[in-house]
């Protein structure tokens, strides 16, 4: 028996085509406009992108950005959350997961997070916060709560590891949180900064650098074996 569909007029299937069309473009909405407010964000700053701009290269009208993003903040925030703060809790799944040695797993830290991060458009989300947090206070505090708690407490559960197994000499875990991410936070800077114009003998190849500041943490980090005679 025919179904009812294949009654249908050519001009009642493409109306349901269309809605269909219609439909999924709605729900790619959000993440065209957290895309599009992240790549203008990171190239003008905050202050300088108006949502005017975020809608016209998502392909939308400012009255549809504003149905999903009341606000511009609300919009920056989003786009925090999408790229860096969300996935603390991934994060940290992987390392109740991990196995390895304290060691591999700081390594595994480290270069995961240039390979996941670092190397994406949202790397240059902290330059932004660094240059613009005083101007936009209620931003600085969301992002200190959001990213820059959560990531100290991962580093810190880290390093307690170390400490607890035996791997890594006693430390105060506030300031050895710091020390991990400093280098990190560096070459974040540095690839939204000096790198984009120094000549070539001037830039930092990012394997090697994290790969030099790694050796450098873990002989400070790790604890001293006796001597043999």
């Amino acid at each position: 028996m025919p179904s009812a569909s294949s009654h249908a007029s050519p001009q009642a299937v493409a109306l349901t085509d269309g809605q269909t069309r219609r439909s999924r473009r709605k729900g790619a909405r959000p993440g065209e406009l957290l895309a599009a407010a992240l790549d203008l964000f990171v190239e003008k700053g905050f202050a300088a992108t108006r949502v005017e701009e975020v809608a016209a290269r998502a392909g939308v009208s400012k009255g549809t950005l504003f149905l999903y993003f009341p606000s511009k903040e609300e919009l920056f925030k989003a786009v925090v959350r999408e790229n860096i703060s969300g996935r603390f809790a991934e994060w940290n799944e992987e390392f109740d997961r991990f196995e390895g040695s304290t060691q591999d797993m700081l390594r595994y830290c480290l270069f995961n997070w240039w390979e996941r991060l670092g190397t994406t458009k949202a790397s240059g989300i902290p330059k932004l916060m660094m240059s613009e947090a005083q101007n936009f206070p209620e931003l600085a505090s969301f992002y200190q709560h959001e990213v820059m708690q959560p990531a100290n407490t991962l580093i810190q559960r880290i390093l307690q590891r170390g400490v607890a197994r035996g791997e890594f000499r006693p430390m105060d875990l506030r300031y050895g949180a710091y020390l991990v991410l400093a280098p990190m936070l560096f070459l974040a800077l540095w690839k939204h900064s000096l790198g984009t114009c120094c000549d070539a003998q001037a830039q930092l190849d990012p394997q090697s650098y994290l790969t030099a500041q790694l050796d450098m943490l873990l002989h400070g980090f790790c604890a001293q074996t006796s001597p043999t005679h």
